[in-house]
């Protein structure tokens, strides 16, 4: 049971800050979807905390903006977000692909992709994206000189399951990340079940091919939910930047992914999907591109 003396809804990162001052323990919370699952009993038992402080209000946490290339998404902006918004349909259309396989409509409007990660599951739907679209976190603190903000790669915020290097009293405040407009994007997921599922392999692929030639001057693939943390896969990646794609390249690469398992349940299952998704979606992110390559027959695929 999740008990709480007060519920702050913040309308400034000053607001919250006075509010996390004031209430030495208290919890950040945007869309606050994973709050009541967390504090069920036989994770956290029961809970009491001195106060929620809610961020999701914050106009700063939820504008989203472009500059040299880049995006800056507020930390707050929802799933569903994601699947809407014009800046972000553009030029960062695999975080769409990756938002309707993320739980159910009303979820979705309520869940930050902020969230999502400094939940730090290894089995959060958007990280592999954000991964693969080069992330940045950017969190802010409150001193004696006002608020200092301070912008660390995704891959190193992530430090294990539910561990993040998120500082006491410290905000997510937004995101930044390359905007891809011109890639092929791809995003791959399969879980226990049906409805609401929870990844038991998850994969980002973003490529873009060179103006002729037909080689591929990017390649991004980042992989979820096969061990503690995301990450991209820089050895496939480079095995096919610069090279024009075959389905044996393909294959080769996809073959690459298969010791990254780390997991301790279902190993051999998750490294058959996991090469079978490398594989797909970079086919699919090809496509996008104008690329068509054929797969190889199955009965090929890495056992």
């Amino acid at each position: 049971m999740l008990t709480f003396d007060r519920y702050v809804t913040a309308a400034t990162l000053d607001e919250a800050f006075d509010a996390l001052d004031a209430s030495p323990g208290a919890r950040l919370v945007a869309g606050a979807t994973d709050l009541l699952p967390w504090a069920r009993e036989g994770r956290a038992g029961d809970v009491h905390l001195p106060a929620l402080v809610d961020v999701g209000a914050i106009p700063a946490l939820t504008a989203v903006t472009a500059e040299d290339g880049r995006l800056r998404i507020g930390a707050a902006t929802t799933i569903a977000a994601c699947e809407r918004h014009p800046l972000l349909l553009r030029d960062a259309g695999l975080l769409a692909r990756c938002a309707v396989w993320f739980a159910d409509d009303q979820i979705r409007e309520q869940a930050t992709l902020g969230g999502n990660l400094v939940n730090a599951s290894p089995a959060g739907d958007m990280l592999p994206a954000m991964l693969a679209m080069n992330a940045q976190v950017v969190l802010a603190r409150r001193d004696g000189a006002g608020t200092q903000e301070r912008a660390m790669p995704l891959a190193d915020f992530i430090t294990g399951p539910g561990r993040t290097r998120l500082g006491a009293n410290e905000i997510l405040v937004r995101i930044d990340c390359d905007a891809v407009p011109g890639h092929g994007g791809a995003f791959e997921k399969v879980g226990h079940r049906r409805s609401l599922v929870i990844s038991t392999v998850c994969l980002a692929v973003l490529a873009r091919l060179a103006p002729a030639g037909g080689t591929l001057a990017d390649v991004r693939i980042a992989i979820g939910a096969v061990g503690p943390v995301p990450e991209r896969l820089g050895d496939a990646e480079a095995a096919l930047r610069g090279q024009r794609p075959t389905p044996s390249s393909i294959r080769e690469a996809a073959e690459l992914a298969a010791d990254r398992v780390r997991s301790r349940s279902r190993q051999a299952y998750r490294r058959e999907v996991l090469v079978n998704f490398v594989e797909r979606g970079l086919v699919a992110a090809l496509a996008q591109c104008g690329l068509a390559v054929q797969r190889l027959p199955k009965e090929t695929v890495h056992a």
